[in-house]
């Protein structure tokens, strides 16, 4: 889509949807997915503008989480808004936190889990937090209102995680409760996939990661782990059928094709025997710091202090210092990313939103 003519269409799109947080009837000619998308947009911008950057544990990681679920979620009708205190210790400094979750009973036994967490990291870089992860929180309040209107197959549920930046605290304390009583989510059936919402924006590369088959080092002295890569087929199937442009990683030394390591949300899922997938973008053909990793997300040249073009790695790796990230970095901020890429974040977002709703829309 040529830059004006996407402009003109977010503008119109924006327009169409908000008066007050609230959707005006002509938006009812837009898909559910654009609805998603636009109102992911919206609130994105209010992240960015009345909290910004979230470290773990602080006031500004409660005030989203707070604040903005009781914006979005509590005005859902029938449908309870649900918190869990997570407390943890940073260098000997104990901190609290909270998840936060809502769920949508469903006709069939299946219950898919979609999380992201809502803390950011890099705020002394003069990280805003959002790709990492304000967007991803964004897409999951706007979600939540339009599954609010949906009749689901399986029950769905909607969960913002605390303090995950600094050890995946929300998480494992969420995956706790879920093994200790089967049925903590608000009377769910215990889940039978997840989906992990993180970085979905601003890379190079749309990706759908499933666990790497050799077992978690958070997780191998259990038996429960699971690596199937279940949900992650299926959304690359969905993918294809729609023609989203969705992919898995080529394999590189300790990450074998379309498989992903430990570092986000979805990990404590998988010790838990739950299937998972991980959406993110990145760029994993980037020879980045150490090695093809994913860590670099990015090949613009102004995310790099010397890009070797033709190599895609730092010219002198041994001086450079950006390595084409985003996440926990100044780059990480929606002016800086605008110029850098003037429409990529709002398409990325858009494709995700398409992906979910199909996702929970087809009979899989």
């Amino acid at each position: 889509m040529a830059r004006i003519d996407f402009l003109v269409y977010l503008l119109l799109v924006t327009q169409l949807l908000f008066c007050n947080y609230g959707m005006a009837q002509t938006a009812s000619t837009l898909s559910p997915s654009a609805r998603v998308s636009a109102q992911s947009w919206q609130i994105l911008q209010e992240i960015v503008s009345e909290v910004g950057a979230r470290p773990a544990g602080s006031s500004q990681e409660r005030q989203l989480l707070y604040d903005f679920t009781n914006r979005y979620w509590s005005q859902i009708e029938g449908v309870p808004v649900n918190s869990q205190p997570v407390t943890f210790s940073v260098s000997g400094v104990e901190k609290r936190s909270v998840n936060i979750w809502i769920t949508f009973p469903g006709r069939s036994g299946e219950h898919l889990v979609i999380g992201a967490h809502a803390d950011s990291a890099g705020e002394d870089e003069g990280s805003q937090g959002v790709t990492d992860n304000g967007i991803a929180v964004a897409l999951l309040l706007a979600l939540g209102q339009q599954l609010g209107t949906m009749e689901l197959r399986d029950s769905v549920t909607l969960v913002l995680f605390g303090a995950e930046e600094v050890g995946l605290f929300g998480s494992q304390v969420f995956t706790t409760a879920l093994q200790v009583n089967s049925r903590f989510l608000t009377g769910a059936p215990f889940p039978t996939a997840m989906i992990n919402l993180d970085t979905i924006a601003g890379g190079d590369h749309l990706y759908v990661h499933s666990p790497t088959k050799k077992t978690y080092k958070r997780c191998d002295k259990v038996d429960s782990y699971n690596s199937s890569t279940s949900v992650r087929d299926s959304l690359m199937s969905i993918a294809s059928a729609n023609s989203l442009p969705f992919r898995l990683h080529p394999a590189y030394p300790g990450y074998p094709q379309g498989e992903t390591g430990e570092w986000s949300d979805h990990a404590p899922f998988a010790c838990a025997g739950i299937p998972v997938a991980y959406i993110e973008t990145t760029n994993f053909s980037i020879k980045g710091r150490d090695g093809y990793d994913g860590y670099s997300q990015a090949l613009h040249p102004s995310l790099w202090n010397c890009l070797d073009h033709s190599e895609k790695t730092a010219c002198h790796p041994a001086q450079e210092q950006r390595w084409g990230q985003i996440w926990h970095t100044n780059a990480d901020r929606l002016d800086r990313l605008n110029q850098l890429y003037p429409e990529r974040l709002f398409t990325q977002l858009d494709v995700v939103s398409k992906l979910l709703i199909d996702f929970l829309t087809t009979d899989k």
